[in-house]
């Protein structure tokens, strides 16, 4: 998971080189993505256990146009994000992307991290992971840790659902 301050800091040490963005399949974004917007989304939830909780994430959606000329620089999208640091009381949050990959996705920033297509063309790549469900209450509802979707088929303990 990195951070919106990991994410400013790496672009900001990035300069005009390009992005990529690496989606969990091994594809990446067309190059003519754009970011439609900056978000700070807040979750208040009550758990299975009846825990309340909350979460917190920068959440950049992401769109992909019919502009293939359009090129998003790692310093266009510092510029993004510095117009909306306002919105964030800290920094020290998740990054999240928002895509539509058939439906709408939301997958976390995991890694940032510079390639290269060729000698010449340095890219800034953002690596991005698939974001799971799981059970927040697993001592409360007798459901062992990690069991992820099995639990469909098996059912909740005997303490939740």
């Amino acid at each position: 998971m990195i951070t919106l301050q990991e994410l400013i800091d790496y672009l900001e040490k990035s300069g005009e080189i390009g992005l990529e963005v690496a989606l969990p399949s091994g594809q990446t974004m067309p190059a003519h993505f754009h970011v439609t917007e900056v978000g700070r989304v807040r979750k208040n939830f009550v758990d299975c256990g009846g825990t309340l909780r909350e979460t917190e994430a920068c959440v950049l959606q992401v769109w992909v146009a019919t502009d293939v000329d359009h090129r998003l620089t790692a310093s266009k999208l510092l510029k993004i994000l510095k117009i909306g640091e306002r919105l964030f009381p800290t920094k020290d949050i998740p990054v999240d992307f928002e895509i539509d990959l058939g439906t709408v996705s939301i997958l976390a920033l995991q890694e940032v991290k510079f390639a290269t297509k060729e000698a010449s063309n340095a890219l800034a790549r953002l690596v991005l992971g698939r974001k799971h469900t799981e059970c927040l209450a697993p001592d409360r509802c007798g459901v062992p840790t990690g069991v992820g979707l099995q639990v469909l088929s098996s059912g909740c303990g005997p303490g939740c659902c």
